[in-house]
């Protein structure tokens, strides 16, 4: 395990990492998706009236649908395939009856999900200055002074391009984090992982395929440091995927956004 690794777990295993960790994903229940009034109206209108057409096409109008069917994507692409398509949109009218009104209603407004609301969240924690050294929102002014340690935080794609560039970055993939530090560049992707499994492992990977990826030789002639600012679950002992990887992969450098200050000035 890579001893920022491992400083990472033992920050993880302390009793206010967690408390910690929110200054930098101040993560907060959501207000409920908005659904005008009128379009409420006409959804009751057509449970009223049985419309099938009328309360699919209102329904489509919301951000979330009220139920999963495969079939929405492309009914909200092309509309007109509603009045083509009258046994499909029977279908799927009849289940959405059989949910009831204010099932429905609550379904086309029910908050975001929480993990939603994490990927601005680094950003805008460096965007606080928590890192004691320049934060610059475009890239002529962060090669201004070369011999600067600063913080170049712009979006995500361009981030990579930068990289791409600059750096000899060779993945289409943005980065969340690009920084430089005595002379050396600091990439990589942020991360915050709510639990082991499924989506939230994939994003482990995603994170891993990013500082393995390969960098070419660079025009800047400059060192570049690929890490991973992971923070969350996979700091946890015990025998997940995720902890079964650092504990193997000591050459990797990941560690918690908690540490990333101390990381750049050992620089």
């Amino acid at each position: 395990m890579n001893i920022w690794t491992r400083k990472s777990v033992e920050l993880a295993a302390r009793e206010n990492y967690l408390d910690a960790l929110y200054e930098i994903y101040p993560i907060s229940p959501n207000s409920r998706r908005e659904l005008s009034s009128e379009i409420q109206r006409n959804i009751e209108d057509a449970f009223i009236s049985r419309d099938n057409e009328r309360l699919v096409k209102n329904l489509l109008e919301a951000e979330l649908f009220p139920i999963k069917d495969s079939y929405v994507a492309y009914l909200r692409k092309d509309p007109s395939a509603i009045t083509r398509n009258p046994q499909m949109i029977n279908r799927i009218a009849e289940t959405i009856y059989a949910m009831g009104y204010d099932a429905v209603i609550e379904k086309c407004t029910e908050p975001k999900e929480s993990n939603r609301q994490i990927g601005p969240m680094f950003k805008n924690w460096l965007n606080r200055g928590t890192l004691g050294v320049n934060v610059y929102r475009n890239v002529r002014d962060f090669l201004r002074n070369p011999d600067e340690n600063a913080v170049l935080n712009v979006s995500d794609a361009e981030a990579a391009d930068f990289a791409v560039r600059y750096l000899g970055y060779n993945r289409e993939k943005g980065l969340d984090f690009l920084a430089r530090f005595n002379n050396k560049y600091v990439v990589g992707e942020a991360k915050f992982l709510t639990d082991s499994g499924g989506h939230q492992n994939a994003q482990f990977d995603d994170a891993v395929s990013t500082i393995t990826a390969p960098f070419r030789s660079n025009v800047l002639n400059a060192a570049v440091i690929p890490v991973a600012i992971m923070d969350g679950v996979l700091y946890i002992r015990g025998n997940t995927k995720m902890y079964r990887y650092l504990e193997k992969h000591d050459e990797q450098i990941i560690f918690s956004g908690l540490l990333l200050r101390e990381f750049l000035y050992s620089l």
